[in-house]
């Protein structure tokens, strides 16, 4: 299919189970969550491990697709930590991972064939040359910087060919 007329993907937040579900019933083509452990929202509810394999059990039941997230920084002592906290995930067929860390993103890479790596628009990629980088890095989809115009983000889809996310 061609990927201008490809149908977007409504994507929703969901910080616990109840908003994940609202989600659903809202119609989200697709939810992100964050796990236990190397999210940007530490102090928000967050979905314990066993909760992520129901949610993409419940998602996958509905025929939606369930990312997760991986967006901070990781530390050296952290990121080798990083395979064994998203093997039982991409095992039970995690769809995604939003990624901010370029480490994470190559080591994620490496270690789960097939999952679909998203750079997130915390990598504040403000153009073709950095979408680029991350596509030859493996990233299917790059989340834009937020303060980047229409015309900016075409730009970027036109010159790279990677799937473009956007607030």
């Amino acid at each position: 299919m061609d990927t201008a007329t490809k149908k977007p993907e409504l994507l929703a937040p969901a910080g616990d189970y109840s908003c994940f579900q609202a989600a659903l019933k809202a119609g989200a083509d697709a939810v992100y969550i964050g796990g236990q452990r190397f999210g940007a929202r530490a102090f928000a509810g967050n979905f314990s491990d066993e909760e992520v394999v129901e949610a993409l059990q419940e998602a996958h039941f509905y025929g939606r697709k369930l990312y997760l997230t991986v967006n901070t920084l990781l530390k050296q002592e952290e990121i080798k930590q990083l395979p064994e906290f998203m093997a039982p995930f991409y095992e039970a067929g995690l769809d995604g991972v939003i990624v901010q860390d370029i480490g994470a993103l190559s080591l994620l890479g490496n270690c789960f064939p097939g999952l679909a790596l998203h750079a997130s628009t915390q990598m504040t990629i403000t153009g073709a040359e950095g979408a680029s980088l991350l596509k030859k890095m493996g990233a299917s989809r790059v989340v834009t910087a937020r303060e980047l115009s229409l015309e900016e983000i075409a730009r970027i889809h036109r010159e790279v060919g990677v799937e473009i996310e956007s607030f």
